[in-house]
C-alpha cells in the first residue's frame, strides 16, 4: 500500500513538474510575438507588458528548480524517469533564457527611429515566426516525449541562422549607405540576434527531449548516420 501511494505521488510530482514546464513556456512564446508586434508598431505598452511578464517567467523556474530537486531528493527516481527529472531542470533554464530574450527585444523596440526605412523589418518577423514555432513544436515535443518531432526542430535551426545571415548583411550595408541610421539599424541587429539566439536555445531544447525519450543524444544518431 505505501509502494502504491509512493507511485502515485511520484506520478503527480511528474504531471506538476510537465505542467510548469508548458505554462513556462506559454508565457515565453506569447512573449516572442508580443516583442515582434511591440517591434513593428512601436507599441510602447505592449512592450512594457512582455517586459513584466519576465518576472512571472523567472518565479515560474525556481518553483520547477524546488519541485525537481525535491523529486530526486525524496523520490530517487532512475533512469527515465531521472532523465526527465534533469531534462526539465535543464529546459526550465533555457526557457527563461528566451524569455530574456524576448524581453530584450520589447527594450529595443523603443529605440528604433523611423521603421519605416529598414526592409529587414519585414524579415525579422518572419524570422521570429520561424523561432517561435521552434518553441511551441518542442513544448509539444516533451509533452509526448516524442523524439523524432524533436530531430525535426533542430534540423529547422539552418532556416533560423539563413534569415540572421541575410538580415545582418543588409543592415550592415544600410549603415554604410545612411550613417544617421547607425543607431537604429544596431538595435535591429541586436533584435536579430536575440531571435537567433531563441531558436538555439530551442534547438537545446530539443536536444535535451530526444535524450530524455530516447536516452541516446543526436549527435551519436547523426554519427552512425
Amino acid at each position: 500500500m505505501a509502494s502504491e501511494h509512493t507511485v502515485k505521488a511520484f506520478d503527480e510530482d511528474i504531471t506538476r513538474l510537465r505542467g510548469l514546464i508548458a505554462e513556462m513556456g506559454g508565457l515565453a512564446e506569447v512573449s516572442i510575438g508580443e516583442s515582434m508586434d511591440a517591434l513593428v508598431k512601436g507599441n510602447k505598452d505592449l512592450a512594457k507588458s512582455v517586459i513584466e511578464r519576465d518576472r512571472k517567467i523567472d518565479s515560474l523556474e525556481a518553483e520547477i528548480d524546488k519541485l525537481a530537486v525535491r523529486i530526486i531528493a525524496l523520490r530517487a527516481p532512475m533512469a527515465d524517469d531521472l532523465r526527465e527529472v534533469i531534462a526539465a531542470l535543464k529546459i526550465a533554464g533555457v526557457l527563461e533564457r528566451i524569455g530574456d530574450y524576448a524581453k530584450n527585444i520589447a527594450k529595443s523596440g523603443g529605440k528604433i527611429q523611423n521603421r519605416n526605412q529598414f526592409e529587414p523589418l519585414t524579415l525579422i518577423p518572419a524570422m521570429a515566426e520561424l523561432a517561435s514555432e521552434m518553441v511551441h513544436d518542442v513544448l509539444t515535443a516533451y509533452a509526448a516525449r516524442d523524439a523524432e518531432l524533436a530531430a525535426d526542430i533542430v534540423a529547422r535551426d539552418d532556416k533560423v541562422d539563413a534569415f540572421y545571415e541575410s538580415i545582418f548583411r543588409n543592415l550592415v550595408s544600410h549603415m554604410m549607405e545612411n550613417p544617421s541610421t547607425i543607431s537604429s539599424a544596431a538595435q535591429l541587429l541586436f533584435v536579430a540576434r536575440n531571435i537567433e539566439r531563441i531558436g538555439d536555445h530551442a534547438t537545446n531544447v530539443a536536444e535535451m527531449v530526444y535524450y530524455a525519450a530516447t536516452g541516446a543524444y543526436l549527435t551519436d544518431k547523426e554519427e552512425k548516420a
